[in-house]
């Protein structure tokens, strides 16, 4: 197994990414510990494959500091691409090979002291059994566990899932957070973006919310989905008085749909494992100098989902339109 090391795997500091007049990243940085998952989300457009791109050596910073390994990944990306692992969003197969002939074709690439034998990079991903099945003949989910076979084959010391699970069933998309999950133990670092927020939420260490080339958000799981609150909701009921009291000096948010009233608040600050359970007691309170019956009451935190909608939920419909043509995301 390998060690963790004090010098993060993955380093970027204020990357500025420019295409033309358009600035895809705008000055963002983040740090990826050592045998770390680091989720990084944001919707089209967001700036995220460009980040990732950039890490990967594909094209230079326009401006900042990028490290993978301690290495400049565009300019030393001969000696730091045999310790990388790459799953694109889209792969590329020859269709008429097998499975077993692409895996081993790819693995050519990979430095003699990291291959590892076939059989058991097919095994690891699922695919043992369709080793000698041609690869036109593999349904879209099976061409990315394929994609996540080539990219594992050398076992990797930082491996970059670009929507990795995209076209996989539930089974799949799980077998496949375990295979994720085999290699962190063995000590590979992992930047993922990924549009599934529960996978993000059930993998990651840390992650960041990009928007508009931005990070907006950045944290550890727990740190990021407490900035989304705790929810109470309720139902009042039909003959009840359209005065709901403010709990923790957060007034209540009514909506009205069908003849009925939907009650919610957010709260936020103070400690998170308190601050709902010591707003209930006035919300119940002035429900019984009522005589009123919540209906639907309902405590639950919030979720990274939340937080999400909040960070992108500012965007301006033309903002992928902006996008020069031909520009990655």
């Amino acid at each position: 197994m390998r060690t963790h090391q004090e010098t993060p795997a993955i380093e970027v500091s204020g990357l500025r990414q420019r295409y033309g007049d358009f600035e895809a990243v705008r000055g963002v940085s983040f740090s990826v510990a050592t045998g770390e998952l680091f989720a990084l989300l944001g919707t089209n457009g967001a700036g995220k494959t460009t980040t990732i791109e950039v890490l990967e050596g594909y094209r230079p910073a326009t401006e900042g500091r990028v490290r993978v390994l301690g290495l400049d990944p565009h300019r030393d990306r001969r000696a730091l691409r045999p310790r990388m692992g790459i799953m694109l969003q889209h792969g590329g197969f020859l269709e008429d090979l097998t499975v077993a002939e692409t895996a081993a074709a790819w693995a050519g690439f990979a430095a003699d002291v990291n291959r590892p034998a076939i059989g058991d990079v097919l095994e690891l991903v699922g695919l043992a059994h369709k080793a000698g099945t041609r690869v036109r003949q593999l349904s879209g989910g099976q061409k990315r566990r394929l994609d996540l076979a080539l990219a594992v084959v050398a076992r990797p010391d930082v491996l970059f899932l670009d929507e990795p699970t995209t076209g996989m069933d539930p089974e799949a998309r799980r077998d496949t957070w375990e295979v994720i999950g085999r290699l962190r133990a063995e000590g590979t670092t992992v930047l993922l973006t990924t549009h599934y927020l529960e996978e993000a939420e059930r993998l990651a260490d840390h992650l960041a919310i990009m928007h508009e080339g931005r990070i907006h958000v950045r944290g550890t799981v727990d740190e990021v989905v407490a900035e989304a609150g705790d929810r109470i909701t309720f139902r009042l009921p039909g003959d009840a008085p359209d005065d709901p009291p403010a709990l923790a000096g957060v007034p209540p948010t009514v909506t009205r749909a069908g003849g009925r009233r939907e009650v919610s608040y957010t709260l936020t600050g103070g400690p998170a494992a308190a601050r709902a359970h010591a707003a209930l007691r006035p919300l119940l309170d002035w429900a019984a100098a009522r005589g009123l019956t919540l209906e639907r009451l309902e405590v639950r935190r919030g979720t990274l989902e939340d937080v999400f909608l909040r960070v992108v939920g500012a965007a301006p419909p033309e903002a992928t339109a902006r996008r020069p043509a031909g520009v990655a995301r």
